[in-house]
């Protein structure tokens, strides 16, 4: 997928790849909260974004009445109201797939809640119905007709353009983004698409306003401005804190960017990224901010952190909250010290591999634990529970247990399937019977199917059954 060259899009489609990634190992509810936490902050950045764009929009319509800037200013109003509608069309659009992606996943008229985790919805709605390929279509004619709207438009934002609908890898567009994934995780992405057009929106409503003239800014927002040098401290170590006021334009939300990443500020004026840390380090924060005579500033602060050293030990298993008999369980384990002081054992169990990958095989229904043991630590026990895997069931064709004679005989294969059953593993028929009946067969019939069965056809003669 081809990336944008702002920071804060890269931000987002980097996101969005991460979380995706994660749900390869297990849709936990850490994932469903992690999805809803992006579609949130996408949310807030396309309210800013908008409230950015009205702005300047109405500055644009302000300068058509003025003397000075009213010829240039009625050129590019309409131009800027051409992007305005475009967008809010786009938009109300991708609400009413939003409504309707809530919909398949359980959501009714009386009742708003729908099953975050559910992975068919969002396949059936945008995969097999063909909004997937019709939403593609949509953006791009958006990107078609923005880039139309004027010839300087087109040569300022064609290399450019926030909107694009590029694939992960080799895969489409609808199979990149929509294919067995969340409904929660559908509806962060078409946030995501949301925050693009916006930003689109943005972007060209500010540069018919530039042909004109600048915004004029009055800073009447007011904020406290708290902070301190650390949070983690030493006995004897010094702490720094800084406070203070802040104003400015609500009108002109200043840019902040935090370690090399862009991040809108919020109605307060104020920029606020989220991040995981593995260790202490510095958090590197430039502020650009407009002066009250229209020119640019900028404030650059290095804030130090501390992060300590996790005191225990940790078992998560990378596909399912159980172990199975007779197939692998992969785990991940962590461990506070080095893996060379570092002991893993099991109770019901049997470990192989290395380090903080290991898989866990299992005989017995019941319970496991596995025991992790780090230097001078206290040894920690995990319990799991230990299942069988269920019994396939053997079909043919839509697995239905009447079928017409023609369709049965144009069937070349029977498999053993799991039914309702998430974990990754895979039967092979290597014998069966089966029973015949119906017209042609005075008396029930049967055919054994023996040795490793690939493929197989039945043929009726005479009232005879015969089986190759």
């Amino acid at each position: 997928m081809a990336l944008p060259k702002e920071p804060r899009q890269k931000m987002i489609n980097i996101m969005y790849l991460v979380l995706t990634a994660i749900l390869a190992l297990n849709v936990s509810a850490e994932v469903i909260e992690a999805f809803k936490t992006v579609d949130k902050s996408l949310g807030n950045s396309n309210t800013n974004l908008g409230n950015s764009t009205n702005t300047t929009f109405k500055s644009l319509n302000d300068k058509q009445a003025e003397a000075k800037t009213a010829e240039q200013a009625k050129i590019w109003y309409p131009k800027a109201d051409q992007a305005v509608q475009l967008t809010k069309g786009l938009d109300t659009y991708i609400n009413g797939l939003k409504d309707q992606l809530k919909t398949a996943a359980g959501a009714t008229a009386t009742n708003p809640s729908f099953k975050e985790d559910n992975l068919d919805a969002s396949t059936r709605l945008f995969e097999t119905n063909g909004l997937g390929k019709q939403l593609e279509q949509k953006l791009k004619d958006y990107k078609t007709a923005m880039l139309a709207i004027d010839p300087k438009i087109s040569a300022e934002f064609a290399n450019n353009f926030p909107v694009n609908t590029d694939g992960v890898g080799s895969k489409d567009f609808t199979t990149s983004y929509f294919h067995m994934t969340p409904t929660v995780a559908a509806l962060t992405m078409l946030s995501k698409f949301q925050n693009n057009i916006k930003n689109a929106e943005n972007q060209v409503v500010s540069f018919a306003h530039s042909q004109v003239g600048a915004v004029e800014y009055v800073y009447d927002q007011f904020k406290t401005i708290i902070g301190t040098s650390s949070t983690y401290l030493m006995p004897g170590e010094e702490m720094e804190v800084t406070a203070g006021i802040g104003s400015f334009s609500k009108s002109a939300a200043p840019t902040v960017t935090i370690n090399g990443v862009s991040q809108s500020a919020n109605a307060d004026g104020v920029a606020i990224r989220k991040f995981p840390v593995s260790g202490s380090g510095t958090v590197h924060v430039v502020v650009t901010y407009t002066k009250p005579d229209g020119t640019k500033g900028t404030d650059t602060k290095d804030i130090p952190y501390t992060v300590g050293v996790p005191g225990g030990a940790a078992v998560m298993l990378d596909k399912m909250n159980v172990f199975y008999i007779g197939v692998d369980n992969p785990i991940t384990i962590g461990s506070p010290k080095g893996w060379d002081k570092t002991s893993v054992s099991g109770n019901g169990c049997s470990l192989s591999g290395s380090g903080g990958k290991r898989v866990v095989t299992v005989t017995t229904p019941g319970t496991a634990s596995i025991t992790v043991s780090a230097e001078g630590s206290t040894p920690t026990t995990f319990p799991f529970r230990v299942k069988t895997v269920p019994n396939p069931v053997f079909k043919v064709g839509d697995g239905k247990a009447r079928m017409a004679s023609v369709a049965f005989k144009g069937q070349q294969f029977c498999r053993a399937e799991l039914e309702n059953f998430d974990f990754d593993t895979r039967f092979s028929v290597v014998s069966a019977t089966v029973y015949f009946s119906g017209a042609g067969f005075p008396n029930v019939a049967t055919a054994p199917l023996n040795g490793k069965v690939r493929t197989w056809r039945i043929y009726q003669r005479c009232g005879s059954l015969c089986v190759q």
